[in-house]
């Protein structure tokens, strides 16, 4: 149930961060040409995120656990901003951009899969890396033309999301490990 204390981030935080490309328009920014329909679906990603974050973070086992959700939907939606904004491969109308959707989908089902628990969480993660890396690799071999803005630069940039998700996979393991008290043993 929403009560004031976990509707007012859902309100402010989209707010406050669509509050940077508010003021770079007034202050005519180069590249920041944004339309109501633009403030809107972002407004509406961003919330969806800091809800999505309220569920799953309701569900933490600890503060590891809710570090590594926010992590992981930080990243997605990063990922999906970027994306959609200008494209992480060649330009925004590049086909080889839509196999970030099924890098975020990936995460999607394997966090449905995992249905919150960390280690299945961890794998969830791990997965969503493993196909973020692997967009790049088949985006050369399959549009090598439209690569800009060249190869080092795009490889940098999805080893950042890599790195990123891979994190959040690394703190869900952690936070779904028992204290080596707990049952004897500590996990492999």
């Amino acid at each position: 149930m929403m009560n004031q204390k976990t509707l007012l981030p859902v309100l402010l935080v989209p707010s406050c961060i669509l509050s940077i490309p508010a003021a770079a328009m007034l202050f005519r920014a180069e590249g920041w040409a944004w339309g109501p329909a633009d403030f809107i679906i972002f407004w509406i990603l961003i919330a969806g995120v800091v809800l999505a974050y309220q569920f799953v973070a309701s569900k933490a086992t600890g503060r590891t656990y809710r570090i590594a959700t926010g992590v992981g939907l930080a990243t997605g939606l990063i990922l999906l901003w970027i994306n959609g904004a200008v494209g992480l491969i060649g330009s925004e109308r590049n086909p080889a951009n839509l196999m970030y959707g099924v890098v975020l989908g990936i995460g999607a089902i394997g966090v449905a899969i995992a249905r919150f628990e960390p280690l299945g969480m961890a794998r969830a993660l791990f997965a969503t890396a493993l196909a973020q890396f692997q967009v790049p690799v088949v985006a050369l071999l399959v549009w090598p033309s439209d690569f800009s803005p060249g190869v080092a630069p795009v490889f940098a940039l999805n080893f950042c999301f890599v790195l990123l998700f891979a994190t959040s996979a690394i703190l869900f393991r952690q936070a779904g490990e028992k204290p080596a008290g707990a049952g004897g043993q500590t996990p492999a």
